[in-house]
Formats: structure tokens, sequence, C-alpha cells
């Protein structure tokens, strides 16, 4: 019996399923880490693999990087969490608000689902409504609100025209799903055409400018515009969902589209290989957290929010992660989505690349997706793609569970040159499977 399968073994009789977060679970076990160095992760068994997950996408600099380290180093040997502020936290709020034009202020919180849900709260503090708008399929956390479609299915998703309000977890109480417009991605004809329907309710409009399970297919700029009038329009709030998509641009993927939203969810990079999460943006909506006020519209506090330990790393990661490396990672990843879709064209099988930046993800059908209903897949699909996904990390290449990866400032060409290849085997190998 391997390690890995004398911990999971351990592990199922103390943790539900013997796991703490769903996106390792793999079988017939877990893979479990031993060390990570750069953009390389090797397991307790000692095989070696480039890391395209990236921790699910929060490693901007790979496993280690002697900065990183350094400053853990700094920073553990004077204390890690305190009852009161600290200068650290003072330093990282001055660099993310001079890094992104819509900053005024800023709130640091400790994961990106506490983000999402400190400003859905923040918006409908400030507007008095109660309810929210966001993208079918797109998931922004473990909010009730906020997961709302985000695995909608043709059996419960309606009519395209008005999206259904589906649940994720059983229980999940009806009046939430009352609470919650779903929008169809891309779309600004009936997206604007379904927010008229609830104007003067909605605080609201929850949007990610690459949303992952919608396939990482970049939001046109039609549609963020549409959606960006009509906020300003009824008196709503613009909220973008920059979780994933900060390391798109040094200002995030926002500066893209020249639209400057009033509040900004951030996580995952921020962290610096720490638990993180913040929203920020304007002066005014922000002041519904500022316990100065005689009266206070938002009450907020957290144990572990702005701790010392994640302030430091969390500002020396960014620091690192300038305009320089940002350029240089997109080039990467570029190069990635070239080679990606040569080795399909080589293959000769009906699939495409997409992403942004240093994001990739590879879908088995001959064109990209519009929305998350070309981009649904069913049982037989799934069964596909989870072929492949096995077959790249018995190659030594470990991606995202939806065949999506995020790339490291350790990485160079080399390393994209080996993804390109094991895809290339991988696309041959399941080729029988998609005739």
């Amino acid at each position: 019996m391997s390690q890995s399968e004398t911990i999971y073994q351990r592990a199922k009789k103390v943790l539900p399923g013997g796991i703490s977060r769903n996106t390792i679970f793999r079988l017939p076990q877990p893979f479990y880490a031993k060390a990570g160095s750069g953009c390389y992760l090797t397991d307790l068994e000692g095989v070696e693999r480039i890391d395209f997950s990236n921790n699910v996408a929060s490693l901007i600099h790979g496993h280690a990087h002697p900065a990183i380290v350094q400053a853990i180093v700094d920073q553990a040997s004077r204390g890690t969490a305190f009852g009161i502020g600290t200068e650290a936290e003072v330093l990282y709020a001055e660099h993310l608000c001079a890094r992104v034009p819509g900053f005024d202020k800023i709130r640091f919180v400790n994961s990106g689902s506490e983000a999402v849900m400190a400003s859905i709260k923040a918006a409908r503090a400030f507007t008095g409504r109660p309810k929210i708008a966001k993208v079918e399929g797109a998931y922004h956390g473990g909010y009730d609100y906020a997961e709302v479609s985000q695995a909608a299915s043709p059996s419960n998703w309606g009519d395209i025209n008005r999206p259904a309000a589906t649940p994720v977890s059983m229980g999940t109480p009806h009046s939430v799903l009352q609470d919650v417009v779903v929008l169809p991605f891309n779309d600004p004809i009936r997206a604007v055409k379904i927010l008229d329907e609830n104007a003067g309710q909605i605080a609201c409009v929850l949007l990610d400018l690459l949303p992952h399970r919608v396939g990482f297919i970049p939001a046109t700029q039609e549609f963020v515009q549409a959606i960006s009038d009509w906020t300003k329009q009824n008196q709503a709030l613009l909220i973008f969902d920059e979780i994933i998509t900060f390391r798109s641009q040094y200002s995030g993927a926002q500066q893209n589209y020249g639209i400057r939203p009033d509040l900004t969810t951030l996580g995952k990079i921020i962290g610096g290989g720490f638990p993180v999460g913040a929203f920020g943006g304007r002066d005014d909506v922000m002041r519904v957290l500022d316990p100065s006020q005689k009266v206070l519209p938002m009450p907020h506090s957290g144990t572990f929010s702005a701790n010392a330990m994640t302030m430091m790393v969390g500002r020396t990661a960014m620091e690192l992660f300038d305009r320089d490396a940002v350029a240089r990672l997109n080039r990467l990843g570029t190069l990635a989505r070239e080679q990606i879709t040569e080795a399909i064209r080589t293959a000769d099988i009906p699939a495409c690349v997409t992403g942004m930046g240093s994001i990739f993800r590879v879908h088995l059908t001959p064109t990209a997706p519009l929305d998350y209903r070309t981009c649904y897949t069913n049982a037989e699909q799934s069964k596909v793609l989870n072929v492949l996904v096995d077959h790249l990390f018995d190659s030594g290449i470990m991606l995202i569970n939806t065949c999506s990866g995020t790339l490291s400032t350790p990485m160079t060409e080399k390393e994209i040159g080996r993804l390109a290849e094991a895809m290339l085997s991988g696309f041959h190998k399941i080729k029988p499977m998609l005739a």
C-alpha cells in the first residue's frame, strides 16, 4: 500500500470523504504533497509534476519563493496575529490602493468567499435594497446568495430569456432564490431586460470578467458596458469579482475594459500563499464599514482579518508581481494557448482553448463556448475530460480538474513546451472516445 493510500484510509476515519475540500478528491484516493519548489510539486511517492494548478490559481510565484519564505520567517519571529492593528496592514492597503485606480479604500478579510459576502452586504447597506444580480453559472464562493445557479443544469436552468435561480446545496431557503436575479452571460439585450424587470430592488450586479465555470471566456466590452450603464442609471452598484482575474493585468482584468466598478473583490494571489480576501472601491460605499460614524450601516470584523503574516507575505508577493512580471507571464500564457491550439490541430480533434493573460482552459468542442449553457458538459463529455486530465497528471502535468491551468512566475518556455507535449499525447489518447 502506498503512503497516499495509507493516509487516505486514516483520513476517511476523521474527515468527511477523507478530505477537507472537494477540489482535491480523486479516486481511488487523493494524492498528498511532500514539497513544492518553484513551479514543481512533489508528492509523497516522490513523483514530480509541473504545477499548473497553483493551489487553484492562488500561487502567482509558485512554491517556496525565496523572498516570500524570508518574509514568512521575518514576520513569524515577531508574531503572526494580534488583537491590535499593525503597520503591515496599512502598507499593504497603500500598495493595493495605488495599484488599482478604483480603490479609494480597501477592507481585508480571510477568503474570496468572505470578500464576496461582505461586498454584497456592503451594497445592501449602501442602497437599502435586498436583491443581487449575477451571471448564470458564475462561481463566487460559498455564500448562499453568491452560489445561486453556479451549478444549474438543463433540468432546472429554465428559459434563456429568464434563467431560473437554482440552489447548489440542499436546504437552501427559497427566500434566497427569490433575492437573486440570474443573467445570461455576454447577452446585453437579455440581461438588461431582466434587470429592468427588477429595477429599484437590485443592490448590486456581481460580475466576473473571465468566469471559470462559464468557460474562462472573457466578458465582451459591450456586455460589461451595458451592465455598467444600467447600474449607474438605476442607482445600483457594480461589483467586479477579480479573485481569479486580478493576475490578468497589473490593476486586474478591469484594466482591459476602461470601466471602474463601485467595488472589487480580491483573493487568491494577494495572500502570497496564505488565506486572504479583500474588497475595495468607492469611498462613499466603503464608508458603510466605518465604525467612527454615529450610525454604522454594516458592522464588520474578523479575528484573522488583516493578520500580520498575511499582510507581510501578501505585499511581498504583489510587489514582486510588478508590471514587468505581469507582462512576461501574460506572454507565456499566450504561448501556452497557441501551443495547445497547435496540438489540437495536429491531433485533429474537436477541441479548443480559451482564457486570458496567464489562464487557459481546454474544451472538447470545436469552437469556444459562448456562455454557461454552451460550456455545460454532460456525463459522457465529463468522462472524456477526466481521462484527459488524468493522462496529463500521469504525464507530469497538474491542472485544475476542469482542464484549466494558471501560470506562475518561475515558469519558462520549457514548462510550456512540456505542457504542449503532454496535451498532444493526451489528445491522441482521447481521440477514439470523441468519434
